[in-house]
């Protein structure tokens, strides 16, 4: 299926402009990493062009190796401690009004870098005051005072992403565990006033009814905001595609979304967690 064309839907043009070369170069001049190029996102030069990024933190190695994920696996790097002042002068210069932060996920750290996370939420605020934070974690092998450490840095939505259905977690996320981030979800859910967010990709071979059961699931928990879009394979090494979504397939799933009772949802082909994030706390 790698092989195979892309259906038009997914063909995005490669705008260039003056607010994109001020966004790479403050990333390049910073050191700084984004999921936008680790990740190999197709609206990358758009949100670039927008100038709105999502800052990835706890360095460019993860210490997992999920067989959808472009992010390189290994063995991480040491932390670097300026990263978080970085970010919080990087949203600053950007005049950012809302900072999206992710990372790759760090099972080496003790507290898997919640640490990290919460004093760059803290130094966001500092350098930029006005700015609303969205933070997309790893599950923290469910820790709970790593949990703990992201609620109290008090960003305004808490995102963690599912990705898969159920059945596909042994071979899609072999190190992840379906179950354990419901109850990531679920305790961010009961004890957080951020908004609770989640993503799930589509064309991994999943049926229909598995999207509406793990849709069900992620609301049961605590889920009301949702992303979902289509899954593209980064290599052929990676995972396959099974199958490219419409757009109105994906009209119609947003619309199953809704009826569970989400409050916010964005379904598309190239949707992803962060795409127009900033439209998460308007609904």
């Amino acid at each position: 299926m790698t092989g195979r064309r892309l259906p038009d839907w997914l063909r995005t043009s490669i705008p260039f402009s003056n607010t994109m070369a001020k966004v790479e170069s403050l990333i390049r001049e910073n050191g700084l990493n984004t999921v936008c190029v680790h990740a190999k996102c197709p609206n990358r030069a758009e949100c670039y062009g927008r100038g709105t990024l999502t800052f990835m933190i706890l360095g460019n190695t993860c210490s997992r190796n999920c067989r959808y994920c472009n992010v390189t696996p290994g063995k991480p790097q040491r932390l670097d401690p300026d990263e978080p002042v970085k970010i919080g002068r990087a949203v600053s210069a950007l005049g950012l009004s809302y900072a999206v932060v992710t990372s790759v996920t760090r099972d080496d750290l003790p507290d898997g870098g919640a640490a990290h996370f919460a004093e760059t939420i803290q130094q966001i605020k500092t350098c930029s005051p006005y700015t609303k934070t969205e933070v997309l974690v790893p599950d923290f092998r469910n820790t709970i005072k790593s949990l703990q450490c992201i609620v109290d840095a008090d960003p305004e939505v808490i995102g963690h992403n599912i990705e898969t259905v159920f059945r596909l977690f042994p071979e899609v996320r072999p190190q992840a565990d379906y179950h354990r981030s419901l109850e990531v979800l679920s305790w961010f859910a009961k004890n957080s006033t951020a908004v609770i967010k989640s993503g799930l990709m589509a064309g991994l071979g999943e049926s229909d009814e598995e999207i509406a059961s793990t849709l069900r699931d992620l609301h049961n928990n605590g889920v009301r905001a949702l992303t979902i879009g289509q899954y593209l394979s980064p290599s052929p090494e990676h995972a396959a595609v099974q199958k490219y979504y419409t757009p109105e397939e994906f009209a119609s799933l947003e619309a199953i979304a809704r009826s569970i009772g989400f409050s916010h949802v964005e379904s598309g082909p190239l949707v992803r967690s962060s795409y127009y994030a900033e439209r998460t706390l308007c609904s």
